[in-house]
């Protein structure tokens, strides 16, 4: 009975060891559970005062981190997580996405890290996915493929103080890394070489307002228009719930159904401008049309589409490097990196 009682003392101090968690330690030391991790694993980034805080709290709670998971911790994995902003099927008809990781792939491959990726259909879903990659311990770095207004992924793994660089420029990106294109300068090329051609009733169809790259091609295109002494037209800005296809066939449908003269459209996507041909066609009219992303299909449409090559497998390997040099600790010069883009003139443009 006595050996019953001890054992059950012990198993209770056993409990109350286990039940201590590094939340509880974080919540006490007035710390994010990230930087108690770095703490127990000495991270040499954390200052002695905040290591100093840290220890008190664990000793105070009486909080022991276990030797097997110390080391599995400070072990890496070498794997680099990979967040897609689209479902299983739109994933593989979009060809951004497919050179972006091969991009990304690339430079991984190069460095001995391997890839792990999920695709998601809300930004919800996609918070759901990296807290699973953090908790689980796949991933040593996340790649964001898009950056949003209010960006939910962004601010969770800034809460989380998780290794992670977006695809595309993020609201207050200071302390982020981050890779794009100059997306106002971009479409500020496009307009203005279509206002070059003779047009002056220039739409344009955008995705969603909510995507960086939305804003900054449409603060592009009303850019190159004051700078050419045009006035706007807001009946002649559309933006669609997606970069579909079917958003871009609707635009177009409103557009041509209005009595606003149009002359020429600029889109901001290629798949808004495939969509725009298709309700052209249906209505036999023609006029010229400029997309972006230089998809493969651009170059077999009848007639071929004018696009913005974005380089999007450079793209991708300038992310990766990013990460990469971050997690291995290595100093980097600059937090963001611009991919230039050039015009590529096709058949919807080239004979006017």
């Amino acid at each position: 009975m006595a050996g019953d009682r001890a054992d059950s003392r012990l198993s209770k101090r056993l409990i109350l060891t286990m039940a201590i968690t590094i939340k509880e330690v974080a919540e006490l030391a007035g710390v994010s559970p990230s930087t108690v991790s770095r703490v127990i694993h000495d991270n040499p980034k954390i200052s002695e005062d905040t290591k100093k805080i840290v220890n008190q709290a664990m000793k105070k709670l009486k909080y022991h981190p276990n030797a097997v998971a110390r080391s599995l911790a400070n072990s890496s994995t070498k794997t680099i997580g990979l967040i897609l902003p689209n479902s299983s099927d739109d994933l593989f008809t979009r060809p951004f996405f497919i050179e972006a990781m091969r991009g990304i792939s690339i430079y991984s491959q190069n460095n001995n890290y391997n890839l792990m990726y999920c695709f998601s259909k809300s930004e919800e879903e996609e918070v759901k996915f990296i807290r699973n990659y953090i908790n689980s311990g796949w991933v040593d770095g996340i790649v964001l493929f898009t950056a949003r207004k209010d960006d939910k992924c962004i601010a969770f793994l800034q809460e989380r103080e998780f290794p992670f660089v977006v695809i595309g420029q993020p609201e207050n990106g200071d302390n982020i890394l981050w890779v794009d294109n100059d997306n106002v300068q971009s479409m500020y090329n496009v307009t203005s070489y279509l206002v070059e051609k003779g047009f002056r009733e220039i739409a344009l169809i955008t995705g969603p307002e909510q995507f960086a790259v939305t804003r900054n091609r449409k603060n592009g295109y009303l850019q190159a228009l004051k700078a050419r002494g045009l006035k706007k037209n807001m009946n002649l800005i559309l933006t669609g719930d997606s970069f579909s296809e079917e958003t871009g066939y609707n635009c177009m449908k409103e557009i041509l159904e209005s009595p606003v003269k149009v002359e020429a459209i600029a889109a901001a996507d290629d798949f808004l401008a495939f969509g725009a041909m298709k309700a052209m066609k249906e209505k036999d009219i023609e006029l010229p049309i400029v997309g972006f992303n230089n998809s493969p299909r651009s170059s077999f449409q009848s007639p071929t589409l004018s696009t913005v090559d974005i380089n999007p497998v450079l793209l991708g390997q300038n992310a990766a490097e990013l990460l990469i040099k971050s997690l291995k600790g290595k100093l980097i010069p600059f937090k963001n990196v611009i991919v230039g883009t050039r015009l590529i003139e096709r058949d919807t443009t080239a004979k006017y």
